[in-house]
């Protein structure tokens, strides 16, 4: 049984003017999502800039946020690392705490074999007992899952379970899910593919646009779900201004001044990422407005 169907938010994590995590408007933020329809929630992924958390702080943040949805909907721990060894202890530490599953992204910078891939994810699964999703996204790991890795892995580790599909190649995800004949679930990585990845057989999204519009994208993936992809498609259609807005600098630069737009202080972003662009911003700012969100 899958982990979730629908939208799944990466959820950003908010920062005080000193850099520390800021609780209390993450607890904003988690209770927006759960109120808004989001289906599950992502922490600690790209988009909440796990990257320059300590790993206790990583880990804090994880249990915070399982503790404060409590159940009521799934939460999805973000443990991958480039070294197996401190994936494997992530994972183990997310799974104590209660998480409902982990999403592990390939290892980036040492640039593993295939056999390499194989190797790190079956390593960091048998380690754990709850599900993992693996994350695809080469674009910032020079490291792309094969579809005949990802199927082998699926069919032959118990708990790996889906991917995360953010390679932007629909000809490779095709592919894919025509070698796995159901064997894996499929999300979309990215917030401009719900649509096409859906009607290939995808179960949602991991969606950066769900920080800000919760609502709207759970109605992308439920139509699709329900077989209206005519629908589905409409929606789509209308989120791309501000989809491509929030990527209009690397994530989460974009939709962390979108958050503090609609009211909740996502504060600083952590070195080296820096504040967006003021042209960027009042790009943003209006397809925000013209979205609805804004007054």
């Amino acid at each position: 049984m899958a982990i979730f169907k629908g939208a799944g938010v990466a959820i950003a994590t908010p920062f005080k003017e000193n850099g520390e995590v800021n609780y209390e408007e993450f607890d904003r933020l988690i209770e927006f999502q759960i109120e808004n329809g989001t289906d599950a929630i992502i922490v600690c992924g790209t988009t909440g800039e796990a990257a320059t958390m300590s790993e206790r702080e990583h880990m804090e943040v994880v249990k915070h946020c399982i503790d404060k949805v409590a159940k009521r909907i799934p939460v999805i721990a973000g443990t991958g690392s480039n070294c197996t060894a401190t994936a494997v202890a992530l994972s183990r530490e997310a799974e104590s705490y209660g998480a409902d599953g982990v999403l592990c992204v390939t290892p980036y910078y040492n640039k593993a074999t295939q056999n390499g891939l194989i190797a790190h994810f079956t390593t960091i699964a048998e380690a754990i007992h709850i599900p993992m999703i693996m994350y695809n996204v080469p674009s910032r790991t020079g490291c792309n899952i094969q579809p005949e890795t990802a199927v082998k892995l699926a069919r032959e580790v118990r708990n790996i379970v889906g991917i995360k599909d953010a390679t932007g190649n629909i000809a490779q995800t095709t592919t894919m899910m025509q070698l796995a004949d159901g064997c894996i679930d499929l999300y979309s990585g990215d917030d401009d593919e719900v649509v096409p990845i859906m009607a290939l057989g995808g179960l949602g999204v991991i969606s950066v646009l769900s920080n800000v519009a919760p609502r709207q994208t759970h109605d992308i993936c439920a139509k699709c779900l329900e077989g209206d992809f005519a629908a589905a498609r409409q929606l789509q259609f209308k989120a791309l201004p501000l989809i491509k807005a929030l990527f209009s600098e690397v994530n989460p630069i974009p939709v962390k001044k979108a958050l503090t737009m609609i009211g909740i202080e996502a504060g600083p972003l952590r070195l080296p990422l820096t504040e967006i662009q003021p042209e960027n911003a009042q790009k943003l700012e209006n397809a925000m407005r013209c979205f609805g969100l804004l007054g």
